[in-house]
């Protein structure tokens, strides 16, 4: 069942199942999507206590539960709870996950609230609601397909995260009308690429995560035309995307909040790129 703007309207309708707060180890938790469940995978590691939450957005092969496994380290190390949803290929599209269902059938801008990127806000209340921390501070990370959804985020609904971490993304949404939407702002709304755009885009808490190794074009590689006008590769596509974004934000004197995390030797591996010692940079900034 394909997501349309009317089915949308699902995300005013995410109810918990349980009122208990998450479990210690790995579990899981779902959600009411329309009558369907939504499920998502946790992990909260032995002696937890007031650790921040991570939402963590999987990949084009929608292994959620993998994904939250490769988290698990990531959440030993700095005591934060994990939070997986699995979103499903067949009611989240591509259209939807890594672009944000943002423009209709004809090319026009759909209201915000139909927006997938609304879908942070639910889980973030509901695991609020479940630990009973109306105020937990909470992270996004995401890796490749994950990564274009947390990009496509920080350009409109970056929200109240903390950070917003895009781990080796496959492309990008470049910040000019030199690349047609989803990979840049050629032909999308004026409300959707204008100049307030921009800033608030620029000012977003961004970190590209980037795998040194992430060089070969593998692993559902997005080798469309207007992929390559970004790069060769996912590292080259990220490098240029950030080097574009601070040279603009330079020249008109706007904040810049982005930042860029290499970790050396790595390739398009979520679990490496969550073990490394470079995910702590990425999360909470340099020591």
């Amino acid at each position: 069942m394909l997501i349309t703007s009317r089915a949308l309207v699902f995300l005013l309708a995410m109810t918990a199942v349980a009122a208990e707060p998450i479990p210690a180890g790995r579990g899981q938790m779902d959600f009411l999507l329309k009558g369907e469940p939504l499920t998502l995978y946790t992990y909260k590691p032995a002696g937890y206590t007031d650790g921040p939450l991570v939402l963590v957005f999987h990949g084009v092969v929608r292994n959620a539960e993998n994904y939250r496994d490769f988290a698990v380290t990531m959440a030993d190390r700095f005591g934060v709870l994990i939070v997986a949803p699995l979103l499903d290929p067949e009611r989240f599209p591509e259209e939807w996950y890594q672009r944000g269902g943002l423009l209709d059938a004809a090319g026009k801008a759909r209201p915000r609230g139909e927006w997938m990127f609304t879908v942070v806000d639910r889980i973030v209340d509901a695991v609020r609601a479940r630990e009973g921390r109306p105020a937990l501070p909470y992270y996004l990370v995401g890796h490749s397909a994950g990564a274009q959804f947390l990009v496509r985020l920080a350009a409109y609904m970056p929200g109240d995260a903390r950070r917003i971490v895009a781990g080796n993304a496959g492309s990008l949404l470049f910040p000019n009308r030199e690349h047609e939407f989803g990979y840049g702002l050629g032909g999308l709304p004026p409300e959707l690429s204008d100049d307030a755009m921009l800033q608030r885009y620029f000012a977003a808490p961004l970190t590209l995560y980037l795998g040194t190794a992430d060089i070969t074009p593998r692993r559902r590689f997005d080798a469309s035309e207007a992929a390559m006008k970004q790069g060769p590769h996912r590292l080259g596509r990220n490098r240029a995307f950030f080097e574009l974004a601070e040279k603009m934000a330079k020249a008109r004197g706007w904040p810049f909040n982005w930042r860029k995390v290499e970790t050396p030797g790595i390739e398009h591996d979520a679990a490496q790129m969550f073990a490394a010692r470079e995910m702590e940079d990425a999360l909470f900034g340099p020591k």
